[in-house]
């Protein structure tokens, strides 16, 4: 992954080299590695690119004065980066060097040695094998489990009659539409897939309906728990089981607090041990291999805390915590007489049961004891005069403590 990161992205972390790699003038990229249900690691990768436009700007763009002339060159660079045919055979010649009668995926492709007209032959050919075993779809049941009683349809929309003969853009909605050439080939990049031999998938994220499926698939992947709830249950019933067991059998806590710090270790060891690990995520972990790919620092922002204090302080109508008429408000909610438009003060914290729900950050000092590192709820609570122009998201994503 280093060296695809480093070698193929082109991608300079100092930032002075921008001679970019296949996709272009890489900016900033995001990786995760899973295992797919057969053990096999791969990555889910998001990259992006000099002058790389957001969904909406994109769409005001290509809707824009220059639009046409933009959307050509856009165009010509998707299909320049991305392709999904079979590449044609090449004509038989006896100057042709032998190629590998093994799997493509097991040699590393061309000789170092070759050059000229030789090597564009083998090169050819050797895509050409690639793409057949990589890239090309079969059904499998895998692809219709969602379907039900329904009507049967690829989940991942890879069917023979889907054609789209040239890549097109709407100029009345801005909504770009990618070519395919051939309905059962996966997207792949010939210069990357040559590099990686392995399948792979590659997707613009562009505009309209398709942009916002693309997003909800990436962040899906990225946040994902590699623990399947029903396990998650089963795994707590067992811890609360065993504790029960060690209460009846004359081993019981001192207090409610001890009990509950038992709980909780037994709850996060029963987790851990019905989780499901590949022999290559064994390995990879023990080779200290890395689990993620990251350009830049990121900000985690743990957004459930701030959602549950505006709750509290300011109920939505259509929450849970609605009021009826038969249950009154409580005195700071009422109003007390002020001009109910006037806004109010949010108070410093929150007190009681729902101190509880705030998520903090946590670490633990060098003899194990574990510390509160901080409250980003607190901390944005009580940022000071000098930051109250700040948003919760700039905060956080400016503001190291």
């Amino acid at each position: 992954m280093k060296a695809f990161i480093r070698e193929l992205l082109g991608f300079d972390p100092s930032g002075k080299d921008e001679t970019g790699g296949v996709l272009g003038n890489v900016k900033a990229y995001y990786g995760c590695v899973e295992a797919q249900g057969r053990g096999t690691l791969h990555c889910h990768m998001m990259v992006w690119i000099e002058g790389g436009l957001s969904p909406n700007d994109l769409q005001q763009r290509l809707k824009g004065e220059d639009g046409v002339e933009f959307g050509q060159r856009l165009i010509h660079f998707l299909d320049d980066v991305i392709s999904n045919d079979v590449p044609d055979e090449p004509p038989d010649s006896v100057d042709d060097p032998p190629y590998p009668a093994v799997h493509p995926d097991s040699h590393r492709g061309f000789p170092l040695h070759m050059e000229g007209p030789i090597l564009d032959a083998f090169r050819k050919r050797d895509i050409r094998e690639l793409v057949l075993v990589n890239q090309s779809h079969s059904h499998t049941a895998t692809c219709y489990k969602y379907c039900g009683d329904g009507p049967r349809k690829c989940r991942f929309d890879l069917e023979k009659e889907n054609v789209i003969p040239t890549t097109t853009v709407d100029s009345e909605t801005g909504e770009l539409t990618l070519r395919i050439v051939n309905g059962m080939i996966n997207n792949y990049n010939p210069t990357m897939l040559e590099g990686l031999r392995c399948n792979m998938d590659i997707q613009f994220i562009g505009s309209g309906e398709e942009a916002k499926a693309v997003i909800y698939y990436i962040t899906d992947y990225i946040t994902k728990s590699p623990l399947k709830a029903h396990v998650s249950y089963a795994a707590l019933e067992l811890a609360i089981r065993r504790l029960a067991e060690t209460d009846s059998s004359g081993g019981s806590l001192p207090d409610s607090r001890e009990r509950s710090k038992r709980l909780l270790q037994r709850t996060a060891f029963a987790l851990i041990s019905n989780q499901e690990l590949s022999a290559p995520q064994v390995a990879s972990y023990l080779m200290e291999f890395e689990d993620h790919f990251t350009s830049h620092r990121y900000a985690n922002l743990y957004w459930t805390s701030f959602e549950r204090f505006v709750d509290h302080v300011q109920p939505c109508r259509s929450s849970s915590h609605e009021h009826t008429d038969d249950a009154p408000l409580d005195a700071d909610h009422a109003g007390n007489g002020a001009d109910s438009n006037d806004p109010e003060p949010m108070p410093s914290s929150i007190t009681g049961d729902d101190a509880g729900l705030e998520e903090v950050a946590i670490s633990s000092t060098p003899d194990g004891t574990i510390v509160q590192l901080s409250s980003q709820l607190m901390d944005y609570t009580h940022r000071g005069n000098s930051l109250r122009a700040l948003s919760v998201w700039d905060y956080v994503a400016t503001i190291r403590k």
